[in-house]
């Protein structure tokens, strides 16, 4: 029953793995083209986007790990990582007015929406 259980939580992080990797190869191979995908009005450069890219690469390998051997200890953990990064980037989004921060926001927020109610029926199935 428990491995049955925990499975929504951990389906919850392939679309974390995905947009991360996705975002990442997109961002370090070709910055401009993957900006205009998310609606940026902004002048960045190809050096920072590309860094970004390759951040978010390794990210998404991190959380393939913990999709992988089944890190439960960290699930907790990353729901409240994405919420840094939501306040980060509507700060981001005040100050710069470029949509490409909205539309990050909304990619975050769905994935963080997904593993929060997965999460918690994981854990309510689990107190039953």
């Amino acid at each position: 029953m428990y491995i049955h259980v925990v499975r929504r939580t951990r389906l919850s992080f392939f679309y974390l793995a995905t947009y991360l990797l996705g975002a990442g190869v997109a961002l370090a191979l070709g910055p401009s083209v993957a900006l205009k995908l998310l609606f940026s009005n902004g002048n960045y450069g190809d050096v920072m986007p590309r860094l970004l890219g390759v951040v978010l690469l390794a990210l998404g390998l991190i959380i393939v790990q913990i999709i992988r051997h089944r890190v439960e200890a960290l699930y907790l953990t990353t729901l409240g990582v994405r919420v840094v990064i939501i306040v980060g980037l509507v700060a981001l989004f005040v100050d710069s007015r470029d949509p490409l921060f909205i539309s990050l926001t909304v990619v975050v927020g769905i994935g963080m929406i997904l593993t929060g109610t997965s999460y918690l029926v994981d854990r309510r199935h689990l107190a039953t």
